[in-house]
């Protein structure tokens, strides 16, 4: 692709390093900014520059917060005993918008896959063992996609259980297999979580 303006270029460029955004469609992104009044692209800068800045992520659940605690963690009326294990922001997001639910999560961000080199460690599993043994949690329902990364992160984290008195539940595979939880429907996705079976039956299904 041959530009005119190296400016252009450049912008295109780190426009298409944006997921799920080629080449083109960041041309076509780029020359709309450009044809729209300065005060636009300028109130886009910064609220992206305001999001790099100054996000912070809950001290409890991990999930994206304005405060050191997200309005979920801080919100009084949600059952503390009940705890979302997801794999990030978008998974919190989807189960929201089911109305559902009314326990609190915790964002592991991402799940164990060797072949991409993500082990426990680089996820947020520790402390969430830590929210289990200060002994408010009751029940953890695994909610992350069904897949062989997302059911091997279930079941080191069920391991890493043993002993502790708490229940395991995972959501009822409503969602097909293979399918991230991000793009279920709503109805589908609610009734996965209010339908979920003990984590124990769905290890000895498989």
């Amino acid at each position: 692709m041959e530009f005119s303006s190296k400016l252009l270029e450049n912008a295109v460029y780190e426009m298409s390093q944006l997921p799920g955004i080629g080449k083109r469609t960041a041309l076509r992104l780029v020359l709309h900014l450009l044809k729209q009044p300065e005060e636009r692209t300028n109130m886009l800068s910064d609220a992206l520059m305001s999001l790099r800045s100054n996000i912070n992520f809950c001290a409890t659940c991990h999930n994206i917060s304005d405060t050191i605690l997200c309005e979920i963690c801080s919100n009084t009326k949600r059952d503390e005993s009940l705890v979302c294990v997801v794999e990030d922001i978008r998974d919190v997001m989807a189960i929201e918008n089911t109305s559902q639910y009314n326990g609190l999560y915790h964002v592991l961000g991402g799940k164990i896959s060797p072949m991409e080199g993500v082990g426990p460690q680089d996820l947020n599993i520790n402390s969430l063992i830590r929210r289990v043994k200060e002994g408010q949690v009751s029940e953890l329902i695994f909610a992350l996609s069904s897949t062989m990364e997302g059911d091997t992160t279930n079941f080191y984290i069920y391991k890493q259980l043993e002993g502790l008195d708490v229940t395991t539940s995972t959501i009822a595979r409503g969602i097909s297999v293979g399918d991230e939880l991000e793009y279920a429907d709503e109805v589908t996705l609610g009734r996965s979580i209010l339908n979920r079976v003990p984590f124990e039956s769905s290890i000895k299904a498989n």
